[in-house]
Order: C-alpha cells, then sequence, then structure tokens
C-alpha cells in the first residue's frame, strides 16, 4: 500500500512512519510536514536513506502543495497527524491550530476526494470529548464537548471527516487516543519536560494540585492502533485508543523522579491551566472487538525505558529547549 502521511516528523507521526516501514516492507512512505517547533527532521534521520521513504517540506493548508503531492505520489491512503497539539500554545494563539488543524484537514480531505484516494485516516485525541468525574470512560458516541480552543479544532476536524463520508461517501476513519509517552516527544509535554527539567536540576511545574487525571498509553501501542485502523477499520466509524492506565499528574511526576533518583522537593505547583479538564479515560472495547487491538506495553516497564531513552538522547532535546 502507498500511503501519505501528513506530520510525520512530529512525535506521534514519526514514530508510525518507524513502525511502518519495520513490519510493512512493501510500503513506499510520502511525509508531508511543515517542520514548526514540533515537527523534528531529526526524528526521522535513520530512515532517511530508505529507498522506500519520502519527504516534503510544506504545509497542509497550502492547496496547490498538497495536490502536488497527491498526484505526484499516487497514495492509495492518506494518515493525517499534523496538528498544531499543544493546549497552552492554543489558548495563546487560537489561530494557529484552526488553520492546521481544521482547515488543513479540510484542504487534505477535498483534494484526497478529487484525486480518488481510497481511505482517509483522521487522527485525533480523546480532548474532543472534554471532561469526565470522578467515574466513567470515553466510549466512541460520547457527545464531543471540547473546552480548549486546541480540542476545539480537533473536534471541527473530526465533524469535517465525518461529513465528507456522509456529504460524498468519502471512505473515512477517525481515530481518538489518551496521553502518549515515549521517545521522541517534545519536551514541553509533561513526561519529557518533567524528566528533562529533573535532569537539569531544575523545578518541576505542576498545574494546580496536580489532582487531574490521565490515561496514558505508550506511543507504539497507539501507532499500532492507527495500523489496525487504516487496515481494517470500517469506513465513517470512530476507534478509541487507551492505555487502560489511570494515573494522577503528582502520582506520575513522583514516579518519574524516583526513576531518576531526584527529589520531590524539585516539584512546584503552579497556577492551574485556563480551562484545564480534570479527567480523560478512554473505553477501547471497540477497538478490541473490531480491530484485533490491545495495548500491550507495561507502563511501569514503558516509563523505565523513556527514562532511559531522554538520558542518553540530550542532543536530540536540549536543542529543542531552547527555542
Amino acid at each position: 500500500m502507498r500511503i501519505l502521511i501528513t506530520g510525520g516528523c512530529g512525535f506521534i507521526g514519526s514514530n508510525f512512519v518507524r513502525l511502518v516501514l519495520q513490519s510493512r516492507p512493501d510500503w513506499p512512505v510520502l511525509n508531508l510536514d511543515l517542520l514548526t517547533y514540533a515537527g523534528n527532521a531529526e526524528n526521522l534521520r535513520d530512515v532517511e536513506k530508505d529507498r522506500r521513504y519520502q519527504f516534503r517540506k510544506g504545509d497542509i493548508a497550502d492547496v496547490a502543495f498538497v495536490e502536488k503531492a497527491i498526484r505526484d505520489f499516487t497514495p492509495e491512503a492518506i494518515l493525517n497527524f499534523a496538528a498544531e497539539s499543544h493546549v497552552d500554545r492554543s489558548i495563546a494563539d487560537p489561530a494557529a491550530f484552526l488553520r492546521t488543524n481544521a482547515v488543513g484537514t479540510q484542504e487534505l480531505l477535498v483534494a484526497a476526494r478529487k484525486a480518488g484516494v481510497k481511505r482517509f485516516v483522521q487522527i485525533s485525541t480523546d480532548e474532543v470529548y472534554g471532561s469526565l468525574g470522578a467515574t466513567g470512560h470515553f466510549a466512541e458516541t460520547t457527545p464531543l464537548h471540547p473546552n480548549s480552543p486546541y480540542s476545539a479544532s480537533k473536534a471541527a476536524a473530526d465533524l469535517l471527516a465525518l461529513a465528507s463520508h456522509h456529504t460524498y461517501g468519502q471512505d473515512v476513519v477517525i481515530t481518538r487516543c489518551s496521553n502518549n509517552y515515549g521517545p521522541y516527544q517534545f519536551p514541553e509535554k509533561l513526561i519529557p519536560l518533567m524528566i528533562t527539567n529533573a535532569m537539569e536540576g531544575k523545578p518541576l511545574p505542576v498545574y494546580g494540585d496536580g489532582q487531574n487525571v490521565r490515561d496514558w498509553i505508550h506511543v507504539r501501542d497507539h501507532c499500532t492502533g492507527v495500523l489496525a485502523a487504516l487496515e481494517r477499520g470500517k469506513a465513517g466509524e470512530v476507534y478509541n485508543f487507551g492505555g487502560e492506565n489511570e494515573w494522577k499528574n503528582i502520582d506520575l511526576v513522583k514516579t518519574l523522579l524516583d526513576l531518576l533518583d531526584k527529589p520531590h522537593s524539585l516539584i512546584q505547583f503552579v497556577k492551574d491551566r485556563l480551562g484545564h479538564d480534570r479527567r480523560y479515560a478512554i473505553d477501547c472495547s471497540k477497538a478490541k472487538r473490531e480491530l484485533s487491538w490491545k495495548p500491550g506495553i507495561d507502563f511501569r516497564q514503558g516509563l523505565a525505558e523513556t527514562v532511559g531513552w531522554y538520558q542518553k538522547s540530550r542532543k536530540w532535546w536540549e536543542p529543542l529547549k531552547k527555542k
């Protein structure tokens, strides 16, 4: 299968590119990425010489760029990983998130439809569902209730994708995932920020009271889910992926400090994020049932391996923290 990936130099996208090249040896891959702050060419430096892999720098909201890439490469499927994804940045600059996440997705959908691309996979987030109370889980049928400019822009993209399926019969599949962790994650995100700050002996900023709950999944488990959705998902359907692994932020930060043998006194509580969702938790039973997928990486093992990766990868993350 010939696949076009957008945002393939980002955290999740680069891990997906690597997974495909490792597990689907006959699949050519074209990666489109604008290489903004979170799109790092170094993430895929090790695959650049692979003859199956191509890269083009450009903006998915640029119609001419997208149409030419599709025309030249003739993909059978497009997977849209490209996104502005950091909630704090969306609060400061919502317009950039709307351009990439909503307008960019719409342009990709139209270009794919015009070119007769067989399948379009939209990579989304559990944040489109909003916030949970102390109990319950997000299912694919949970009403959308985004609470930040980031999640609102992703919800808009999801609705545009579903509208393309229902209006034009376009083969669209949507995936929504809980919080990812693992190698190559941009160091402003929670886990890499805490790891790298601790390594540098800097304070670890924890929002509010630290009691916000997230469901954590290793990025490779997420990527295997996206691959399953591409190959076995049903057109017009949404599939949730989660780690079935809920942690309070404060407990996660303390665990990271313990893994790094650093004192808990480095924790510094800071003013809470505006509109901070209290709890996320994913029901991924549909993906298990229909895609024969399940998370496979033990969290404590995966977390320890992630800490080890950042310890060995200072040359990768130190320049990013200076931007």
